[in-house]
C-alpha cells in the first residue's frame, strides 16, 4: 500500500514541477521507508519548497495546548502555526506559494481537529488563488460510519462539518466533500492511497503506526477514541497522563467495580470492561487516585465506539448521577438531543437506533466524493 506521499514521489513529484510549495504535515507526514514529507518536498530540485504549517500538536506531534511559530531545524525554513493565535494561514504566509500540500494523518472521529485545519487552508488557499494537494492516506479505523449528526448550532474547530462521529472518509474525501458542499471553491487536488480498500484497518495496511497525537499511540486507542473522547469533555479522566489514553476512564468519584459491573452486564459486542485504579500524572485529576474501568475490544469488527460512548455515559448517570457531570459532553458528542433523552432516562438501544437516519444520510451525501471501494 502507498500513500498519497508515496505515490508523489514514484511519479517523480511531476506534479509539483516548478511550484513554490507550502506544506502543512506534522510527524506523520512521511513515506513507507520513514522519509518525512518535509525533507523529500526539500530536497527535491524540481520543487520549491517555501514554508511549512503546523497542526494542533505541533510539526513533530509532541505538544498540548497552543502551537507556537518556529523554524525548522533541518531546512531552515519558517513553521506557521495553525493552532496558536490563529488557526487558519494568512494571506501574508500564503503570498507567493502556488500550491499548498497536506500531509496528515487523521483518525476517523468528527472532532480530531486535522480535518478542520484542513478545511481553514481550502478556504484561505482560496480567497488567496493558491492550489490545494491533499496526499492522503487511511482512514485507521476504516469506512464505517456510526454516531449522530452533529447540531449545526455546535460547528466549530471541534467539529467543521455536521457529520457523524466516526465518518468513515479520509482526509482527501473530507476534502472533496467540504470544498463542494461549504462552496469553498478551492483548486484541489488529491493524491489517492494506491491498494486501499475502506474495510481494510490501518494493521492491515502494512505501514507502520505514527502517533497522530500525543496520546493516541495505538490502533486500539484510535478504535476507543471516538467513544470515549466523545464524553471526555464531562469530568472525567480519559487517561491521559497514563500510558493507556483512551483505553479506559476514571475519576476519584467513581466505584470501578460497580460500573465494570453495570456495563459487562450490557453484554455489549466486541468489548469486555474492567476495574482499574490509576493516579494520571497530568491532565485532569492529576495526581489524585482515580478508580474506573478498563476496556479491552474483543472483536474491532463487531464494537460501536460511539453506542460504548453512549452506554458509558448512560452508566455513569444512574449510577454516580450526582457527580457526572452528563450536559459537558455535548459539544464533543456534538447532539443536545442525546444528551437530554440520556437525562430524561430514555433507553440508550432507542437513542442509538435514532441515528441510523443521519447515518443513511451521511452515506448518501458522501457517495459522489468517495475515493476507495
Amino acid at each position: 500500500m502507498w500513500t498519497g506521499i508515496d505515490v508523489l514521489r514514484e511519479e517523480g513529484f511531476t506534479r509539483l514541477s516548478g511550484s513554490r510549495v507550502g506544506l502543512v504535515t506534522n510527524q506523520t507526514g512521511r513515506a513507507r521507508d520513514g522519509a518525512t514529507t518535509v525533507d523529500l518536498l526539500h530536497d527535491e530540485p524540481s520543487v520549491e519548497l517555501v514554508s511549512l504549517f503546523s497542526p494542533e500538536h505541533g510539526i513533530q506531534g509532541r505538544l498540548d495546548g497552543p502551537v507556537s511559530a518556529d523554524r525548522d531545524p533541518r531546512t531552515g525554513l519558517p513553521i506557521h502555526s495553525l493552532y496558536g493565535d490563529t488557526r487558519r494561514p494568512s494571506a501574508s504566509t500564503l503570498q507567493g506559494l502556488d500550491t499548498i500540500v497536506i500531509d496528515l494523518q487523521d483518525v476517523g472521529a468528527r472532532f480530531y481537529t486535522y480535518a478542520t485545519t484542513m478545511a481553514y487552508v481550502l478556504e484561505a488557499a482560496s480567497e488567496a488563488g493558491v492550489r490545494v494537494m491533499v496526499l492522503d492516506r487511511p482512514n485507521p479505523i476504516g469506512g464505517a460510519v456510526e454516531g449522530p449528526a452533529l447540531d449545526e448550532s455546535l460547528l466549530g474547530f471541534t467539529g467543521y462539518f455536521p457529520s457523524p462521529v466516526r465518518h468513515g472518509l479520509t482526509l482527501g474525501e473530507l476534502a472533496r466533500l467540504f470544498n463542494t458542499e461549504r462552496s469553498i471553491g478551492a483548486d484541489l487536488e488529491v493524491v489517492s492511497v494506491r491498494g486501499w480498500r475502506r474495510g481494510r484497518w490501518f494493521d492491515e495496511t502494512g505501514l507502520p503506526w505514527v502517533d497522530p497525537s500525543p496520546n493516541l499511540r495505538n490502533l486500539h486507542q484510535a478504535l476507543l477514541y471516538p467513544g470515549i473522547g466523545a464524553i471526555e469533555g464531562s469530568n472525567l479522566s480519559v487517561g491521559r497522563g497514563t500510558d493507556t489514553p483512551f483505553e479506559q476512564i476514571g475519576a476519584p468519584w467513581i466505584d470501578g467495580v460497580r460500573l465494570a459491573r453495570e456495563l459487562n452486564e450490557l453484554v455489549l459486542p466486541g468489548v469486555r470492561v474492567y476495574p482499574v485504579r490509576f493516579r494520571p500524572s497530568s491532565s485532569r485529576f492529576a495526581g489524585e487516585p482515580c478508580e474506573g474501568v478498563f476496556f479491552v475490544v474483543t472483536d474491532r469488527d463487531q464494537f460501536r465506539p460511539v453506542r460504548f460512548g453512549l452506554e458509558v455515559a448512560a452508566a455513569l448517570l444512574r449510577l454516580f448521577g450526582d457527580r457526572f457531570e452528563l450536559e459537558a459532553v455535548v459539544r464533543l458528542f456534538g447532539s443536545a438531543s442525546v444528551v437530554s433523552r440520556l437525562r430524561a432516562g430514555d433507553a440508550t438501544w432507542e437513542i442509538a437506533a435514532d441515528w441510523a437516519s443521519d447515518e443513511a444520510a451521511w452515506r448518501r451525501l458522501v457517495a459522489p466524493y468517495l475515493l476507495y471501494e
